[in-house]
């Protein structure tokens, strides 16, 4: 695994980083896990400026990426970008979380972004099989950072047990 990507576990919301990446839905306006977690933290500003994006563009698609200041969290940013939900495999899940970090990633370059952090996308209420979110997310850092020098150091924070076993794994393997 490259050495600019490195597995953790905590909370998101803590990270000292330039962005943080929010596991957000269509609507932009908050939700749970990672999302209400970002929004509680980062208070109003978040929100704020997400209403203004979806009152421009309509909210964000899943496989895309929008980014606002990052209120009160440690953070400069936020980069909330729409995982899939889990259909079996049928509806290019697998392609859209793909999309997700790909274009995360490219967001974080385009505000010249050093450090990211990113959540386990998809992983929780989506559904999406961790062992192949956690294959797919590491294909995707890797590809994005062999073109890449602007990212120094991308930090993929595991609230649960199980994403942290599977990412560690792959880190070792």
């Amino acid at each position: 695994m490259d050495k600019r990507i490195k597995v953790g576990k905590g909370d998101i919301t803590k990270m000292e980083v330039d962005a943080v990446v929010n596991a957000a839905n269509t609507s932009l306006l908050g939700g749970g896990g990672v999302d209400g977690a970002i929004h509680r933290a980062g208070g109003p500003k978040i929100l704020e400026e997400c209403r203004r994006i979806v009152s421009r563009q309509g909210g964000c698609k899943v496989g895309e990426a929008v980014i606002t200041p990052a209120g009160n969290l440690p953070a400069k940013h936020v980069i909330h970008t729409v995982g899939p939900v889990w259909n079996g495999g049928k509806n290019k899940e697998e392609q859209l979380l793909t999309n997700c970090y790909h274009n995360s990633l490219s967001l974080a370059v385009a505000n010249n972004c050093k450090t990211v952090a990113f959540p386990n996308i998809s992983t929780g209420i989506y559904k999406f099989p961790k062992p192949l979110a956690a294959q797919l997310s590491i294909q995707a850092m890797e590809r994005f950072l062999a073109s890449d020098s602007t990212i120094k150091q991308i930090i993929i924070v595991c609230f649960d047990e199980e994403n942290f076993r599977l990412l560690t794994n792959l880190q070792t393997s």
